[in-house]
């Protein structure tokens, strides 16, 4: 029942991670994640690569849910990806509501991955 309960939210939080994948067909659905515009084309290149890293790192999350061993390592990379764009939100001085925003689904993100790395814990 504990895996069953680690395997969801791997799962919720890999859909999470993997939301702004939606980011690498352009500039228009960048907008809708970030609320900015991308007019140069080298930060637009960036963004559309940072949308396919957080589809790998979802991905990634997602696969762990089924595969024990994936876990571990699933932990270090959700938590790293998640709390380092909180981290850098709030060193910001006035951050959009949108950067806000996506920091607080990261804290919640954060926090239902902890929860599962107790039960995990529990488990072992």
């Amino acid at each position: 029942m504990i895996q069953i309960v680690i395997g969801v939210i791997f799962v919720a939080v890999g859909l999470l991670n993997a939301y702004p994948a939606i980011g690498m067909l352009g500039a228009k659905q960048l907008r809708g994640l970030y609320g900015l515009t991308f007019t140069d084309a080298n930060l637009l290149t960036l963004m559309q690569h940072r949308a396919v890293m957080l589809g790998l790192i979802g991905l990634f999350l997602i696969v762990a849910a089924f595969r024990r061993e994936l876990q571990p390592a699933a932990f270090v990379l959700g938590f790293a990806s998640m709390l380092s764009f909180v981290v850098f939100a709030r060193l910001q001085e006035g951050p959009s509501p949108w950067i806000s925003k996506v920091a607080t689904a990261d804290i919640a993100g954060s926090a239902l991955l902890l929860v599962a790395l107790v039960l995990y814990w529990l488990r072992a």
